[in-house]
């Protein structure tokens, strides 16, 4: 598919197929974002423009939910079903917004990264079913990231890119890893992104495209 100018973000070079009408019709309605659009074709900056909606409080944690679980499953027949056992589990949302509380800052830095991943995967504080790290870090990278400012920033980690990732990475090749893992992946994206003169996520979709 023909990368669309000026929609895509740097490295992506496809949108996300999705059935909007079978995901609104699978979600609890106060969960949808408004500002997704009404097409079949879902991009990052689709998703960025409901994460900066929920920083500035314009958009709830549930629609910043579901705008990244749309994007992840995306025609994946599951995915309304799973996101909706997600959503059930937080019905005020306040798990998510604990969880996002510290990336959600103008630059979160490295110890806040540290501290959601690991809310996230604590049941006593946001973890959520069907919500583990190949998804809450999509989360993250989606409310934390901030294109433009280099260093270290919040990137997916999920079975595919674990799977593609050099040892030298840091990342173990399964499914669930530790938030230092995470935090040595991103510092070696960081890295690469600099030597490469690219945005650190643009490095992840390299990862995944075989790069």
């Amino acid at each position: 598919m023909q990368v669309t100018e000026g929609v895509a973000v740097p490295g992506e070079q496809a949108p996300v197929a999705v059935h909007v009408d079978r995901w609104r019709a699978g979600l609890p309605p106060d969960a949808w974002p408004d500002t997704l659009p009404a097409r079949g074709q879902l991009w990052r900056r689709d998703v960025f423009a409901v994460a900066e909606a929920y920083r500035a409080g314009a958009a709830s944690p549930r629609q910043l939910l579901t705008a990244v679980l749309v994007w992840a499953y995306g025609p994946i027949g599951y995915g309304p079903w799973r996101a909706t056992r997600s959503l059930d589990a937080d019905r005020d949302g306040k798990r998510l917004a604990y969880a996002l509380e510290e990336v959600s800052t103008p630059a979160p830095e490295e110890a806040a990264l540290r501290t959601a991943y690991r809310r996230f995967g604590d049941p006593g504080q946001a973890r959520l079913p069907w919500l583990g790290p190949g998804l809450f870090t999509k989360v993250l990278y989606f409310v934390g990231y901030r294109r433009g400012v280099g260093g270290v920033q919040p990137l997916i980690l999920d079975r595919v890119v674990a799977g593609l990732l050099p040892a030298e990475a840091g990342v173990g090749r399964r499914n669930g890893w530790s938030s230092e893992e995470w935090l040595a992946y991103l510092r070696w994206a960081a890295e690469q992104a600099r030597v490469r003169a690219v945005e650190a996520d643009e490095v992840e979709m390299t990862v995944v495209g075989g790069g």
